[in-house]
C-alpha cells in the first residue's frame, strides 16, 4: 500500500535581504548557486523574489520527511552563498508586490495580460501535498469528501498574519490574497471523473482555459501526476510542520479510500458550508472554532484537530507515519508561525525584527529536525 499512496511536496519560499530584510528579485543567482543540489527540483515562480522547491515522490512520509529537511538545508545554504536568505511563510510581513519583478518567460507574460493586477499582487508562498490515488474513479470520490478537511489543514498551516506593512488581524492573509484568482477557493462536487472532465473539456472549449493547470482550487486532481494536489495550506516556517500536514493528508486520502472500499462513504457537505470553515480558520487559526454541521454547532479548532488524529488513527501504523502525525500535537500547544510572528511584533513594534525571526526559525528548525531525522 505504501506505493499506491505515494507522496510529495512543493515548498513556496521567500527569498530575502539579510540586510533590509525586505524581499529580493534574484531567483536567478539562486538559482545559479543552488543548481548543483537540485537539478530540475527548483523552479522560480511568477515573482523573482520567490522560489519553489520540490521533493521526489516518495513512497512512505519518512522518506519525505528526510526530502524535505534535505531540501531546506540545500537552500538555505545555496541562498548564502550568494548573499542572500530564505524565509518560509505564505506572505513577508511588509514587502510590497509593486517594488517585485516578474519572471520572464511565455507563461507568465501569458498569465499577467490576461489576470493583470491579480496576478501581479499574488505575492504569496504556499505548500503544494501531492497524494497518489490508484484510479481516477477513486479521484474523484476521494476529492469530494476530503474538501471537509481543508480548513483543518488550514488552521494548522497558518503563516500570513501581515501584508504590505499591516497587522492584517487574520492567522492566514494569504487565502485572502488568492482568493481574488478565479476558479479557486474550495471545489465543487462531481459525480463522476467523467464529469469533472466535461467541466474541463468546456472551459477549454469556451477559451476560459487552455488547459487544466489554470484550475487552482484548493484541492485538485493534478492534470499530469495522478495525484490528489492540496492547496489550501500556507508554507510553514518549521519544516516538522510541512511534514505533519503532509502526514495527514496522505492518512486522510488512505482513510477514504478504506471507508469507500467497505462501503462507507464520508459524509459530503456543501461547498458554501465548507467555506463557513475555510473562512474561520484563515481568520482565527487554531484559536477559533469550527462548525460541526452534523452537530450543528461550533466547536473548538483544537479539539477537531484531535478528533481529526482519532478518525486517521487506524491507518497511520499501516504508513509509518505516526511520528510524524503526532507532530500535530505540538503545532497545538506551541501555536502555528502566525502566531510566533504576531507576537514578535507585539514585541518589538518592528516587522523587519519579525522577519529576521522568520528567517532565523527557518534555518534553526531544519538543523533540529535534521538531528531528529539524522539527516
Amino acid at each position: 500500500m505504501e506505493h499506491a499512496f505515494t507522496v510529495g511536496v512543493e515548498e513556496e519560499f521567500q527569498i530575502v535581504d539579510p540586510t533590509t530584510w525586505e524581499l529580493r528579485s534574484h531567483v536567478s543567482e539562486l538559482l545559479a548557486s543552488s543548481a548543483p543540489a537540485f537539478g530540475d527540483q527548483v523552479k522560480r515562480e511568477m515573482h523573482q523574489s520567490i522560489v519553489e522547491v520540490g521533493t521526489k515522490i516518495c513512497s512512505s512520509i519518512g522518506e519525505l520527511a528526510e526530502e524535505i529537511i534535505k531540501n531546506r538545508r540545500d537552500l538555505a545554504d545555496a541562498a548564502e552563498r550568494v548573499g542572500l536568505r530564505v524565509a518560509a511563510a505564505g506572505t513577508h510581513p511588509f514587502s510590497n508586490w509593486m517594488d517585485q519583478v516578474i519572471s520572464p518567460g511565455e507563461r507568465y507574460e501569458n498569465i499577467v495580460e490576461e489576470l493583470q493586477q491579480l496576478a501581479r499582487s499574488l505575492l504569496i508562498f504556499g505548500l503544494h501535498v501531492h497524494v497518489a490515488v490508484p484510479d481516477r474513479t477513486a479521484m474523484i470520490d476521494l476529492m469530494n469528501e476530503a474538501r471537509y478537511f481543508l480548513p483543518h489543514l488550514l488552521a494548522l498551516s497558518t503563516s500570513s498574519p501581515f501584508w504590505m506593512g499591516r497587522d492584517t488581524g487574520l492567522k492566514s492573509f494569504r487565502t485572502t490574497v488568492f482568493r481574488r484568482f478565479p476558479r479557486t477557493g474550495t471545489p465543487e462536487q462531481f459525480g463522476s471523473w467523467s464529469e469533472y472532465e466535461e467541466y474541463v473539456n468546456l472551459l477549454v472549449e469556451l477559451h476560459c482555459i487552455d488547459n487544466a493547470k489554470k484550475i487552482w482550487w484548493d484541492l485538485r486532481p493534478h492534470p499530469t501526476f495522478g495525484t490528489l494536489e492540496f492547496r489550501v495550506c500556507d508554507v510553514p516556517t518549521a519544516p516538522r510542520a510541512s511534514i505533519a500536514i503532509a502526514a495527514l493528508a496522505q492518512a486522510i486520502v488512505v482513510k477514504l479510500y478504506r471507508l469507500r472500499a467497505r462501503n462507507l462513504g464520508f459524509r459530503r457537505y456543501p461547498r458554501a458550508l465548507i467555506e463557513e470553515n475555510k473562512w474561520r480558520a484563515s481568520r482565527w487559526g487554531l484559536d477559533g472554532k469550527l462548525i460541526d454541521f452534523g452537530k450543528r454547532k461550533e466547536v473548538p479548532m483544537r479539539e477537531l484537530a484531535l478528533e481529526l488524529l482519532e478518525f486517521i488513527d487506524d491507518v497511520v501504523d499501516e504508513l509509518g507515519s505516526r511520528r510524524e502525525v503526532d507532530y500535530v500535537r505540538k503545532i497545538l500547544s506551541d501555536g502555528t508561525s502566525a502566531e510566533r510572528q504576531v507576537q514578535v511584533y507585539r514585541d518589538t513594534g518592528d516587522l523587519r525584527a519579525v522577519v529576521q525571526a522568520l528567517v532565523e526559525e527557518t534555518r534553526e528548525s531544519v538543523e533540529d529536525s535534521a538531528r531528529t531525522y539524522r539527516v
